[in-house]
């Protein structure tokens, strides 16, 4: 009866899934923030909360954040991120100092303590490189010379999350100062030597797991993945940590065929993750919070929007580039929820999880929006200003000025292919 009572309800959860999914695509919307209203609807307080499947669903929900990282980890090459580290820390350290220190900040003035600031701080700091990518492939954005930039600084804050989750879970975990040493120590030094082996080694590795048979490819790649995920958590290191190593790791025609055939798997899991933290979230405990959440949104918004203008103009792009590239990085999404749901498991703070899920609700929504209408918002708007007032006096010549030197020649932004 009981094994019955599980099919019944996970069925009816990986169903409603795919319908939620199918209305998202129709709307051409992430379908995140209706992954986290059913977690919503089916967890404590809601409409009908779950029993007998709710045990697999958080065993799902862990793998959905291993997978998350993987295929995230097998989009880049070792040698891309060594590049990127040497080129593009200054963006980085814009990055967190705008985006980290608001979160923070609001933990403090909520009266949360320093444990609860460090976490927010990198709920607001992280975008989502899941909606990001898929919004710049439906907008098609790929091309564009604001884009390197735009994924550098992901890849950055993805490199920061192998220091960050290890120092996060050292602080929940509430150990010793030796300890959260000793621990971040390990992450750093695992970290170093996956890195280095990647680079050296990379193609045997890639060699050795490689195989044209796609079932013993699948499984390869994902033993190996959740036994070094195992091996990392066990060494007080996050699990998503060394998930994102082993993407790292693999190259060339295995991360390829992997990311074909584990897309499907990493979709499944990544929904049933997003669901699992929305059960853990109380639907009445929101509405106390909605107003810090929309406050905190808003700010938020405006320093992502700062920080890839900045990052686009270090970088020698346009205007109009620099615009799209701050509105394409102000989503956020799976990892804002992944460090929010490690402080919710802890218990340091009951109002913490309400506020990451209304926070993520609202930029995980805004944030296409903002990644299509920022550049030409902000296009007319200093067009207005720009806009000449009317002569009312005759002038010597109406290109050029008394002294000779043309005047209102338009500003020349496009890319080597022409686009704006």
């Amino acid at each position: 009866m009981h094994s019955a009572v599980f099919l019944i309800e996970f069925g009816a959860i990986i169903l409603g899934l795919g319908l939620l999914g199918r209305v998202a695509g129709r709307l051409k919307f992430s379908p995140i923030p209706l992954y986290l209203l059913a977690g919503l609807a089916f967890g404590n307080g809601g409409l009908l909360p779950l029993g007998a499947s709710e045990e697999f669903v958080a065993i799902g929900a862990e793998i959905g954040v291993i997978l998350l990282l993987l295929m995230l980890g097998l989009e880049y090459t070792a040698s891309d991120l060594v590049s990127n580290l040497k080129t593009q820390y200054p963006a980085g350290l814009v990055d967190f100092g705008l985006n980290a220190v608001p979160g923070a900040v609001a933990a403090l003035l909520m009266g949360w303590g320093p444990v609860a600031a460090v976490v927010l701080a990198g709920v607001t700091w992280i975008s989502s490189s899941g909606v990001i990518a898929k919004v710049m492939g439906d907008l098609g954005r790929l091309g564009n010379r604001e884009t390197p930039v735009i994924l550098s600084i992901l890849v950055l804050e993805d490199l920061a999350m192998a220091v960050y989750l290890p120092i996060v879970t050292a602080l929940l975990a509430g150990v010793s100062l030796a300890a959260g040493s000793l621990t971040l120590a390990i992450a750093l030094g695992v970290a170093g030597a996956v890195l280095f082996v990647a680079v050296r080694y990379g193609r045997v590795i890639s060699r050795f797991v490689s195989s044209d048979d796609p079932e013993k490819l699948l499984l390869v790649v994902l033993g190996l993945t959740l036994l070094v995920a195992g091996l990392a958590q066990q060494l007080q290191v996050s699990a998503a940590v060394g998930a994102f190593l082993v993407g790292i790791a693999l190259s060339g025609e295995v991360a390829e065929g992997t990311h074909t055939l584990l897309s499907p798997l990493r979709d499944l899991f990544a929904a049933v993750f997003f669901v699992f933290f929305g059960l853990h979230t109380d639907p009445a405990s929101i509405p106390p919070v909605i107003l810090p959440a929309l406050a905190l949104a808003l700010v938020t918004a405006c320093t992502k929007v700062a920080t890839g203008h900045w990052a686009a103009r270090r970088a020698g792009v346009g205007v109009k580039g620099r615009w799209r590239a701050g509105g394409t990085l102000v989503a956020r999404g799976e990892f804002s929820i992944v460090i929010a749901g490690l402080a919710v498991t802890a218990g340091i703070e009951p109002g913490l999880g309400p506020l990451a899920t209304a926070y993520v609700l609202i930029l995980v929504i805004v944030g296409p929006l903002t990644a299509r209408y920022t550049e030409p918002l902000a296009v007319y708007l200093t067009g207005r200003r720009a806009r000449p007032r009317p002569l009312l006096a005759a002038v010597p010549s109406p290109a050029k000025s008394p002294e000779g030197v043309s005047e209102n020649v338009p500003e020349q932004d496009q890319d080597p292919a022409g686009r704006a």
